[in-house]
C-alpha cells in the first residue's frame, strides 16, 4: 500500500554552541521514548487488545510504545553515541480519508553548528548527531527529536487503514508500524535537509551536512556549491538529484537490484531504452524475459484503450504479444488480468498525466503470471503514435542500478512538482528493492534499514569526515580497467596525483585523478592486466602539507571468469535448508539474496572478501520458509544474475 503523505517536522530552534568538550566514544546509542500523550490516549490508550506478532502488549497504548521502543533499540544498536537520544513522541488524530492518510512525522527539535569537534565549520547538524560528535548534550533542557503519529488508523470511522503492531513483518493488508517508526526516526537522526527547498535559501545562512552530499548530475554540483536558484531547480530535477556520499556509493550495488527497462527494437523512430516502473504483482522481470510486438488494447466501451472491460475486441491481435494500455478508471491488476486472459505475454501501462519516470504498479493478484511495467505519459504517447512494426522487450539491465545513477550514486526524490515534506529528503521511488527512506510505505519493508545506515556513515554517525581524511567510495575492477572514486573534503584546495603498486612496494605514478565538484576525485586506470593484484593511493600536495590516502587493493578478474549463479541445491528446496553455488569474477563486495515474490528479502549472505572463483554457501535459516516460488539474486559491482528456486513443505 502506498501512502504518500509522509512529512517531517520543521525545527523549533537553531542554536550554535561553543566550548571545549571531549569527542564521543564509539558505543551503542541509548534512545529513550519520552511519552508526551495525555491520560487515556495515544501511548496511554487503555483499550484491551491481544498480543500480536511478538508484541506482548495487552493494551493499545502498550503495543504502540513497544513498537516505538523496538525501533529505537534497532537504531540504537546501529549508531554510536555516548549521549542519550531523547525522542519526544505522541499518537494524535491526523488526516485519514478513504484515499490516503498521514502516517506520521518526525524531525529534529534543534540543529547545531560550529560545536566542538564539528567535522565541517558553518554547517548545520541535527541535534542527536551534533551531540554524538561533540561527546556531550549541547542542550540538556530540550529533547532531541519530535515524533507525531496518526491515532486514527484502526479507530476512526471512514478511515480504511489499520496499524499492525506486530514485530514480525506479517502485516497482511494492514500497515506495519515498525518500518514507519524506523523511517521517521531516520529523519530525526539526520535524513533530511534544513535548507528551504522552495526558495533554495539556507537556514540562517548556512548549509546542512546533508547538503554537502546532495549532487545534481545535470550541473555536477553539490547543494553547498550551488546558488539559491540552482537549488530550487535541483529540488525538482527529476532523476537527476543524487546522494554522493562514499559509503552509500560503495554499498549501493549490494543493495539495489538490476534496473528494469523497456527496450523498443523497432521502428527506428522510437527505438531505444525507456524508463519504467514495475508491478508489485506478477513475476519480476529478468534479462530479456519477454519480447513481442506491441499492440494497443481495445475494448468495446469508451474509453476503448483503458483495459477495464473484457474481453477486448482485438483479442486475436493481443495473443502472444505485449499489450499497451492507458492508465485510468480501474485498477492495474484488472487491466493486466484482462490482457493476460486475452493471451498477452506482457503489459505496458501508459500514464495519463505528465510527470517523472513512473513509480510502480500497485495491487495484488496471485493469478497474474505475466510481467507488467508503467511508462510516462510522454513515452506512452510516443509508443502509441508509432505502433506499426513495433517490437519491444521487458527486461532488467544488470549493468545499471534500479534507483541508481552514474558512479553508483543513489537517486533522491525530486519530482517535477515540489512535494512538501517529501522532496529531496527521501530516496527516489525508482529504487528496487524498496528502501526504508522512500516517501511512501511499502509492504516489503519491516526492520531492515538498508542504505540508511550508509547514509548515516556519510554524514558523520559512524566515521565523521574531516578536511584531511580521504575515503574511498565506488570501486570497480574489471579486466579492462579500474575505476575508484574518493571523497575528500576540501579536495579542490590540493593538487592530486595517483599512484599504483603491484605488491612490491614500488609505486608508479599514473594518470592524475579527475576532480568532480569540490570533494570527489576519480581515478581511472586502463593499463591493467587480467588476474593481477593492484594497490592504488592518492597523494595531495598544497598549503605546505602532503596528504596520502589509504591503499585500496583490487584484483582484476581473469578474462575467462564471469559472474554466474548455478542456483539452489536442492531445487525444489525443503523447509529451511538450502545451499547455493555461484562464481565470482573479482574480489569487490558481493551479496546473495533470497527474495520472495512480494519483493521481500527473506535471507541473505554478505560475500565481501570472497575470492574470485566458484563457491557454495548455505542460506539456511532459523525457521522453515513458506512453500512457494522465490528468486535468488547474486550481485557484485554493477552486475547481477538471478535464478528461480521452489520451496516445498
Amino acid at each position: 500500500m502506498h501512502l504518500v503523505n509522509d512529512r517531517f517536522l520543521r525545527l523549533l530552534a537553531a542554536v550554535a554552541v561553543v566550548g571545549a568538550l571531549a569527542a564521543a566514544p564509539a558505543q551503542a546509542a541509548t534512545i529513550v521514548i519520552v511519552n508526551s500523550d495525555g491520560a487515556g490516549e495515544g501511548f496511554n490508550d487503555p483499550t484491551v487488545v491481544a498480543p500480536v506478532g511478538g508484541n506482548a502488549g495487552v493494551t493499545l497504548g502498550q503495543q504502540r510504545l513497544i513498537v516505538f521502543q523496538h525501533a529505537a533499540n534497532i537504531w540504537g544498536s546501529l549508531v554510536p553515541s555516548a549521549v542519550t537520544i531523547q525522542v519526544q513522541a505522541a499518537f494524535n488524530p491526523q488526516t485519514c480519508t478513504a484515499s490516503g492518510a498521514v502516517l506520521g512525522s518526525a524531525g529534529p527539535i534543534q540543529v547545531f553548528r560550529d560545536f566542538p569537534n564539528a567535522p565541517f565549520a558553518g554547517t548545520w547538524y541535527h541535534t542527536a548527531l551534533a551531540n554524538r560528535l561533540a561527546g556531550a548534550d549541547l542542550d540538556v533542557t530540550t529533547n532531541d527529536i519530535n515524533a507525531q503519529f496518526n491515532s486514527n488508523l484502526g479507530t476512526l470511522a471512514g478511515c480504511p487503514f489499520t496499524w499492525y503492531y506486530g514485530l514480525d513483518g506479517n502485516e497482511g493488508a494492514a500497515i506495519e508500524l515498525l518500518p514507519v517508526v524506523l523511517h521517521e526516526l531516520g529523519h530525526g537522526l539526520g535524513f533530511s535537509t534544513v535548507t528551504n527547498r522552495s526558495t533554495g535559501v539556507y537556514l540562517a545562512g548556512f548549509p546542512s551536512i546533508y547538503d554537502r552530499f546532495l549532487f545534481d548530475i545535470s550541473n555536477g554540483l553539490h547543494w553547498n556549491e550551488m546558488t539559491d536558484p540552482q537549488r530550487v531547480a535541483s529540488a525538482i530535477n527529476c532523476q537527476k538529484l543524487s546522494w554522493d556520499g562514499p559509503s552509500v556509493r560503495s554499498s549501493s550495488g549490494l543493495v539495489l537490484g538490476a534496473k528494469p527497462q523497456l527496450l523498443v527494437a523497432s521502428p527506428p523512430a522510437v527505438a531505444g531504452y525507456y524508463e519504467v516502473g514495475t508491478a508489485s504483482f506478477g513475476p519480476p522481470l529478468s534479462a530479456g524475459s519477454v519480447t513481442g510486438n506491441v499492440v494497443l488494447y481495445e475494448d468495446a466501451v469508451v474509453p476503448i484503450n483503458d483495459g477495464c472491460e473484457a474481453p477486448p475486441v482485438n483479442a486475436a491481435a493481443l495473443a502472444g504479444n505485449i499489450a499497451l494500455i492507458n492508465r485510468g478508471l480501474c485498477g492495474f491488476t484488472v487491466k493486466v488480468k484482462n490482457a493476460q486472459d486475452a493471451g498477452a505475454i506482457g503489459v505496458i501501462i501508459a500514464d495519463n498525466a505528465a510527470g517523472c519516470p513512473p513509480a510502480g504498479l500497485g495491487g495484488a493478484d496471485a493469478t497474474i503470471t505475466i510481467p507488467a511495467v508503467r511508462v510516462t505519459q510522454a513515452d506512452g504517447n510516443l509508443l502509441k503514435a508509432n505502433l506499426v512494426g513495433q517490437t519491444a522487450t521487458l527486461l532488467v539491465d544488470p549493468t545499471r542500478l534500479a534507483g541508481g545513477t552514474f558512479g553508483n550514486r543513489v537517486l533522491m526524490y525530486a519530482p517535477t512538482t515540489l512535494v512538501g515534506g517529501s522532496s529531496v529528503s527521501h530516496w527516489d521511488t525508482s529504487a528496487e528493492p524498496n528502501l526504508l527512506m522512500e516517501p511512501a510505505i511499502n509492504g516489503n519493508l519491516s526492520s531492515t534499514v538498508d542504505l540508511t545506515i550508509n547514509h548515516f556513515a556519510d554524514i558523520g554517525w559512524l566515521d565523521a569526515a574531516t578536511s584531511i581524511d580521504i575515503a574511498p567510495g565506488y570501486i570497480n575492477a574489471g579486466s579492462e580497467g579500474v575505476r575508484i572514486e574518493w571523497f575528500a573534503a576540501g579536495a579542490s584546495e590540493l593538487a592530486w596525483t595517483a599512484e599504483r603498486t603491484e605488491r612490491d612496494d614500488q609505486w608508479t605514478t599514473i594518470a592524475d585523478p579527475v576532480l568532480l565538484g569540490e570533494s570527489v576525485l576519480i581515478l581511472e586506470d586502463d593499463t591493467v592486466e587480467p588476474g593481477v593484484d593492484y594497490g592504488y593511493r592518492l597523494v595531495g600536495r598544497g598549503n605546505g602539507e602532503t596528504t596520502t590516502s589509504d591503499i585500496v587493493w583490487v584484483t582484476t578478474p581473469g578474462a575467462e571468469v564471469a559472474l554466474a549463479l548455478e542456483g539452489a541445491q536442492p531445487n525444489p528446496a525443503v523447509g529451511r535448508n538450502m545451499s547455493v553455488a555461484f562464481t565470482l569474477p573479482g574480489v569487490s563486495r558481493a551479496r546473495l539474496d533470497l527474495v520472495s515474490v512480494a519483493g521481500r528479502i527473506v535471507r541473505s549472505a554478505d560475500l565481501s572478501g570472497f575470492a574470485p572463483g566458484r563457491h557454495v554457501v548455505s542460506l539456511d535459516g532459523d525457521r522453515s520458509l513458506p512453500a512457494g516460488t522465490y528468486f535468488l539474486r547474486l550481485s557484485q559491482g554493477g552486475a547481477s544474475v538471478s535464478k528461480t528456486v521452489v520451496v516445498i513443505d
